[in-house]
């Protein structure tokens, strides 16, 4: 084929791949503005059958992403971790996306590893044709070098970044579109989640930065020989290929298989969570996709990890913020709690708290409360997801990776152990998290004990700020009654819900009432006057704003029903 020839199929492939995701895009639209009117959900159990509607929704989502490849695949799997910008049926439907995808032929994988490696080629005596696995965006092959070493390849599929570029630009003007409108723009940034997401997908193609993050979590783990993470070959890798020690496992959830080895899977349950909470309390870098296909076990019972092309970070500031909630939460401080989330900027500035700690108090008194349910984490992971969406919240992602990963744990554990109890085995992990002590080295005692002297100090301080000034406050108050300046303003959000609901149901009524009087009027009007029968249009021009005015009333009517506490 001509330089011209190639030239002109990559023009018709690309026009063909913009074509197939905007179809996709002006389908989704179409059916999300459909959901939204409101003849669609008239009738009795209005509220279950939008729920209904909106789950065949996700499901249709779901089968379309998967059809529409690997970007699309990667970003569904992006979005189930932002439950802030959908609603809590997609983010369930989503959050079952796999990668598993037919592999590509072995001659091509064969030409990959010629093109990324050169010389460096013939270290390798030997590869498996079949893959043991293949994914969206890569096949892995079972290998074996020069000197006996064992051996797994993980190939990029062929075209990959050009794929992923060409749909990334796409979901970038489709991020601008969504962020023009009036209803889905609002309070939302869908050029920023684009940009992040573009930036999260290209770091995920660059196998040479796989590589750094499975040598870092291996060094993480270089004192346990409990857990287990496959070393480098780095002279074998490159950005679209990686090689890494082949360290074959039982899945974590065969519990049979587990038991036909004398292993306790409890025992096991147990290891996995306690080196992720490690991951999170101590390192601050933790494995962000930490499905059970990612997870093994040796013989002997050691863990090990696979799959390191998506990671996370808890810095110093989320861990600080994330120690100041735990201690929140375990006071069932609700109010409290509330105040932090404002505080660090996860929620709005501006708005009614009240609604907000309502929510977080029914929150912690269902998860927080013994006995302990077996599915906390479950029910604290739903409870995130129905108040951040629709709500003023914003969640850093890598704390809605932590929480979908812990559920991801606490479900493993109850597959393997129907006893298994998560806050039992997290309470050594959330004591020095709660104390911010950190066990990383010797000398991480002293500093725990000195940051929590501090965090000592700066409450009593605050305490007695204003316990200072609680005279100075009584004291204007007092003076303020006495001269009849005391003014009391009580504020009730469910009250002002209500009286505004009571607004557009007069205001509908009333214009309904009108919209019949001129429809009798223009009847009249065309029976009587048969010399001028033009007259009878009057009336029906003047009912145009009328419509208009009781449509938006009913519109708005509809959504205050949907406001929580309406």
């Amino acid at each position: 084929m001509t330089a011209r020839h190639k030239s002109e199929a990559h023009w018709f492939w690309r026009q063909r791949r913009i074509a197939r995701v905007w179809t996709f895009v002006v389908l989704l639209l179409l059916r999300l503005w459909w959901d939204r009117q409101p003849w669609v959900s008239r009738g009795p159990n209005r509220q279950e059958r939008r729920r209904r509607r909106q789950r065949r929704r996700a499901q249709w989502l779901l089968q379309e992403l998967i059809r529409l490849g690997p970007t699309f695949i990667k970003l569904g799997q992006l979005l189930s971790a932002r439950p802030d910008v959908l609603p809590p049926d997609y983010v369930a439907q989503l959050s079952r996306l796999q990668d598993q995808v037919p592999s590509f032929p072995f001659s091509l994988a064969r030409q990959l590893l010629s093109e990324e490696l050169g010389e460096r080629l013939n270290r390798i005596v030997f590869i498996e044709k079949t893959p043991l696995g293949s994914a969206s965006l890569a096949q892995v092959h079972e290998a074996r070098l020069e000197d006996g070493r064992a051996v797994v390849l993980k190939l990029q599929r062929p075209n990959l970044d050009r794929l992923f570029r060409l749909d990334l630009d796409v979901m970038q003007q489709v991020a601008g579109l969504l962020q023009r409108h009036p209803r889905w723009g609002r309070g939302r940034d869908w050029p920023a989640l684009a940009a992040q997401c573009r930036r999260v997908l290209l770091r995920e193609l660059d196998f040479g930065l796989e590589a750094e993050y499975a040598a870092r979590f291996r060094q993480q783990f270089a004192d346990d020989p409990m857990v287990r993470v496959p070393a480098v070959v780095w002279e074998l890798c490159s950005r679209r290929v990686l090689c890494l020690d082949y360290m074959p496992g039982l899945k974590i959830t065969d519990r049979q298989g587990l038991l036909e080895l004398g292993l306790n899977p409890r025992e096991v349950a147990s290891r996995g969570l306690g080196s992720y909470l490690r991951q999170l309390v101590v390192f601050g870098f933790f494995h962000a996709d930490p499905h059970p296909g990612n997870l093994a076990v040796a013989e002997d019972g050691g863990l090990i990890y696979y799959d390191f092309g998506m990671m996370g970070t808890v810095s110093p500031l989320l861990r600080s913020r994330i120690r100041r909630m735990v201690t929140y939460a375990a006071s069932r401080d609700a109010a409290g709690l509330t105040e932090e989330l404002q505080r660090v900027g996860l929620l709005a500035k501006g708005i009614d708290l009240g609604p907000v700690r309502r929510l977080v108090r029914l929150m912690l008194t269902e998860v927080l409360t013994p006995p302990f349910s077996s599915h906390v984490l479950e029910k604290l992971s739903g409870d995130v997801y129905d108040l951040v969406y629709g709500q003023p919240f914003r969640l850093p992602p890598d704390l809605i990776f932590v929480l979908r990963a812990l559920s991801t744990f606490e479900g493993v554990g109850r597959t393997l152990d129907p006893g298994f109890t998560l806050v039992d085995i997290a309470k050594p992990y959330l004591v020095p998290l709660m104390s911010n002590q950190d066990n990383k080295n010797s000398s991480s005692k002293s500093k725990g004990t000195d940051a929590f002297l501090g965090d000592l100090g700066r409450q009593a301080a605050e305490v007695g700020s204003r316990a200072l000034g609680i005279p100075r406050r009584l004291d204007e108050s007092l003076a303020r009654l006495e001269q009849g300046d005391l003014q009391v303003q009580v504020r009730s959000g469910d009250s002002e819900r209500i009286l505004r609901r009571l607004v557009l149901a007069q205001q509908s009524s009333g214009q309904a009432v009108l919209l019949g009087a001129l429809a009798i009027a223009a009847a009249i009007l065309s029976t009587s006057l048969s010399s001028s029968p033009w007259l009878a249009l009057l009336p029906l021009v003047a009912m145009a704003p009328v419509v208009k005015g009781w449509l938006q009333a009913n519109l708005r009517l509809r959504r205050e029903e949907r406001l929580p506490g309406g």
